[in-house]
């Protein structure tokens, strides 16, 4: 074979392999695990694996990663329905052992057809502060989906969790396809994606190959974001080792050959490293020309060229690294390399198209202009200076209740944000009975987006490593869908919560909307998720009230005093008359409102400590939402507004304890 003849021949092949990615084996839904009470999402994945395999039920293997009080041979057992001794023989361990914090775990497992999805069933008793999105995304890290478990414990009356109840939970595993058999892959390992991972890293610690990996999730070159707390199929010829769950140098793996099984084998490892060789040297190739172009446009001293975007990217990220003495140009083209891999980088010409060149009809408000981009809607945002900390962290991310962030441009100093369109715009122009021009949101619409935010800072403060604050909480940083779903925006303030081993997170840069700001913040400067949850309070006093947080601040600098009429009045209700937003036409449950006051009231205690968590906040007005919704459905069939006996004693002592 001719070398001409044998580059074609490696040109069909790539061709060929990128193009069977098109049919998924398993569709990767991980977008859709966060979204709990979607229905939409129950006919795909998030319910389980198709059973589309050669068996219907066959040897595979989970990971799991130890974490208290999970990290022992027989708790992880229990949990997950393993054998403990194959658990021991596979991670090269006693039955007796436990496992360091964080630990990948070997899990062998029986994976079967059970109706039209495999799984393995095990069981969860529940506990104190248990949802089904925490037991999904915090106890099982993602062997699990909150659709999942739902839809199997239907014979529950309610979507609210009590201590005690024991729920039926599906792990989520696959049996190889044909396709797959053929090829040699005897198992498909359910693998839990952790911060950091991608696609051919995992790949690579199994010794699998990327291309099969991708297939076997649906997957391509092209669409490959996966996402923390969910699975990814891993197909394996070989079951895995204890040396596999050893975590790997944080630098890029080069990518894993294919399993060789023949001569034929052979042939095609050498085809892909040369492929692999070639894309390589075209990577570096268009890096040099890069950094080239940028240096020599700066040595001249002139513009750049608006269609070379991604070497204007190029100079306006380093800027702000430059600040920083400990980072190098290593990290510089890391950073660029995340963003053009996982966001589009847009020409400036596409967004002057998009906006009619930014005319006035289609600015927004300040310097956010809607664009579209050939039928399909977004939001574009001008910004100046440095704009890294809402990229990276929105980058990511992936959060049905935070802001999409789709892309990027830099041009002429500026920096253009792309983000998905929120056709209802911020909550401020909702809320605000003086001014909101005859919008009006009625009582439920009002709980389902406080509990989507809830939402979107729980995931930020418990499912993002390190866990973050994003410190500028507000009606108008809060945007709704057509749905008048509450997705949260405007993180460029978010910082991390973390600081050095033994001190206090501080910041002598105090950022922030008055009457938003917590008291030991504003006082000391002091950084912790408690901020959000003194802002969130705020938040909700203005979605009840209907008036803006700045004006009761300035007749109540202790903001839990406006509430005070509401708590200490012995019936309540003449006092809600006055208190509740009067758009609302006094159509809301008496009841349920004061339940929210105690939240509130919780929420803006000048003490951080006593203050509820996020994840409380989230069931507590899941709890609300689901006795709003039977309220509504009441309403409308009698006209009775009253709620007497939906809100149990239990349920109203719990709010109460927790808020006070």
């Amino acid at each position: 074979m001719s070398f001409l003849s044998l580059i074609f021949s490696a040109i069909i092949l790539t061709t060929f392999c990128c193009s069977s990615l098109i049919v998924a084996q398993q569709p990767y839904e991980g977008q859709a695990f966060t979204d709990c009470y979607n229905t939409n999402t129950y006919s795909k994945s998030v319910l389980g694996y198709s059973c589309n395999g050669v068996n219907k039920s066959c040897q595979t293997y989970l990971t799991f990663r130890s974490q208290p009080p999970y990290n022992s041979v027989s708790a992880i057992s229990a949990m997950l329905a393993s054998d403990p001794s194959q658990i021991a023989e596979i991670n090269s361990v006693s039955e007796t052992a436990t496992f360091e914090t964080n630990k990948l775990v070997i899990v062998p497992i029986t994976c079967s057809c059970s109706g039209d999805f495999y799984q393995l069933n095990t069981s969860h008793v529940v506990v104190h502060g248990d949802t089904y999105f925490v037991i999904a995304n915090n106890t099982l890290q993602g062997l699990s989906t909150c659709q999942a478990m739902m839809n199997q414990n239907t014979n529950l009356t309610t979507k609210e969790l009590y201590s005690g109840t024991r729920l039926s939970v599906p792990l989520r595993c696959a049996c190889p396809t044909k396709n797959q058999t053929d090829v040699g892959t005897k198992y498909l390992l359910s693998y839990i994606i952790a911060q950091g991972d991608y696609v051919s890293k995992i790949s690579a610690r199994f010794d699998s190959d990327t291309g099969r990996t991708l297939e076997a999730n649906g997957l391509s070159e092209q669409v490959s974001t996966i996402y923390p707390f969910t699975t990814l199929l891993v197909p394996l010829q070989n079951p895995p080792s204890s040396s596999q769950t050893i975590e790997p140098p944080s630098s890029s793996p080069s990518p894993p050959a294919p399993p060789s099984t023949s001569s034929n084998n052979s042939t095609k490892k050498w085809v892909y490293a040369f492929v692999g060789a070639l894309g390589g040297g075209a990577f570096v190739l268009v890096i040099g020309i890069i950094i080239f172009c940028t240096f020599f446009r700066r040595s001249r001293g002139t513009k750049g060229v608006n269609s070379i975007i991604v070497s204007e990217s190029f100079e306006a990220l380093e800027k702000p690294l430059e600040k920083k003495e400990e980072k190098g140009s290593q990290d510089f083209l890391e950073a660029l390399s995340g963003i053009v891999q996982s966001l589009k980088v847009y020409k400036f010409e596409e967004l002057q198209r998009a906006t009619d060149d930014f005319n006035s009809t289609y600015l927004i408000k300040g310097s956010v202009y809607r664009g579209n981009f050939n039928g399909d809607l977004a939001a574009i945002k001008k910004m100046n200076g440095d704009v890294s900390t809402e990229i990276n962290l929105l980058n990511k991310t992936s959060h049905s209740n935070l802001i999409c962030l789709s892309g990027v441009c830099f041009h002429d100093g500026h920096w253009y944000l792309i983000y998905e369109y929120a056709v209802n715009g911020p909550l401020s122009d909702w809320i605000y009975y003086s001014n909101n021009e005859g919008k009006f949101l009625n009582w439920t619409q009002r709980i389902q987006i406080l509990l989507d935010v809830a939402s979107g800072l729980n995931y930020l403060h418990s499912f993002t490593t390190p866990p973050h604050v994003h410190k500028d909480i507000k009606s108008s940083n809060i945007l709704l869908d057509s749905d008048f779903r509450g997705k949260i925006a405007s993180l460029g303030l978010a910082r991390s919560t973390e600081a050095p081993e033994g001190e206090v997170p501080l910041t002598n840069h105090i950022v922030g909307t008055i009457g938003y700001m917590a008291p030991e913040y504003m006082e000391n400067g002091l950084i912790s998720t408690k901020l959000d949850v003194y802002a969130f309070g705020a938040l909700m006093l203005e979605i009840l009230t209907g008036k803006e947080v700045a004006v009761l601040y300035e007749e109540n600098r202790q903001l839990s005093d406006v509430l005070n009429s509401v708590l200490n009045d012995e019936d309540g209700h003449q006092s809600l008359r006055h208190f509740i937003d009067p758009s609302m036409q006094w159509s809301y449950p008496p009841e349920l409102a004061l339940f929210v006051i105690r939240l509130i009231h919780g929420c803006l205690n000048k003490n951080p400590a006593a203050r509820p968590a996020m994840e409380e906040m989230v069931q507590f007005l899941s709890r609300t939402m689901s006795n709003s919704l039977s309220w509504e459905l009441s309403s409308n069939i009698s006209g009775d507004q009253g709620t007497e006996g939906f809100l149990d004693g239990r349920e109203t002592r719990t709010g109460s304890q927790s808020t006070t």
